[in-house]
């Protein structure tokens, strides 16, 4: 077997590998690209994003500097919250703990001063759905699942670019197809950066 032959082949199986990958990816952008859809609709129907699961008071030290995510860790512990999370503060006096899953995120807000907590579900929608597992990757959240969906990122994207190196050889190898391939190059690339210098 050749190299040529085994590079079709790879080129072939890596499409078939990738294909739930480039879906996602594809998919979840025009739902970046249009959001305000989803937007409209929930306002022309008069659905709330957010609805609240609970409030109450409790008390925790929130230091002014220093690791955020382990009050946020033991926020959720204390009041039976999963999932993957991010804390941050809103401001001097509000912490604010965002959660997710797949298929449901939580924000938790605790005020400071006030030592009060309020927990709001967002419901679920399409375009939340496919942006979170766009956007999702990174190496912090805690879980073998979490780490896992991490190294897959990873190995994916190193497929996509070997997906590109592969079909480059067999446009290069296709001699009656090179002028024309020249041309979709070309045009790629000057679309690409005139973008890239006007915005």
């Amino acid at each position: 077997m050749r190299f040529s032959h085994v590079n079709r082949r790879t080129h072939l199986y890596l499409a078939m590998v990738l294909l739930p990958w480039f879906l996602m990816y594809g998919v979840s952008s025009l739902a970046f690209n249009h959001g305000e859809f989803f937007e409209d609709r929930d306002k022309a129907l008069g659905l709330p994003l957010w609805n609240q699961r609970f409030e109450r008071t409790y008390a925790i030290h929130v230091p002014e500097n220093g690791d955020l995510r382990a009050v946020g860790a033991r926020i959720m512990k204390d009041n039976g919250l999963t999932g993957s999370f991010g804390a941050y503060r809103q401001g001097p006096d509000q912490l604010n703990v965002y959660i997710y899953t797949s298929l449901r995120s939580t924000q938790v807000k605790y005020y400071i001063r006030e030592q009060r907590l309020v927990a709001e579900d967002r419901r679920f929608r399409p375009d939340h759905f496919l942006t979170g597992l766009h956007a999702r990757g990174g190496f912090e959240q805690e879980g073998f699942l979490n780490k896992l969906w991490g190294v897959l990122v990873d190995v994916v994207c190193l497929g996509f670019l070997l997906w590109i190196a592969t079909g480059l050889y067999m446009w290069w190898k296709l001699t009656p197809a090179r002028s024309w391939g020249w041309v979709a190059l070309a045009a790629g690339l000057c679309s690409f950066g005139v973008f890239l210098w006007r915005l």
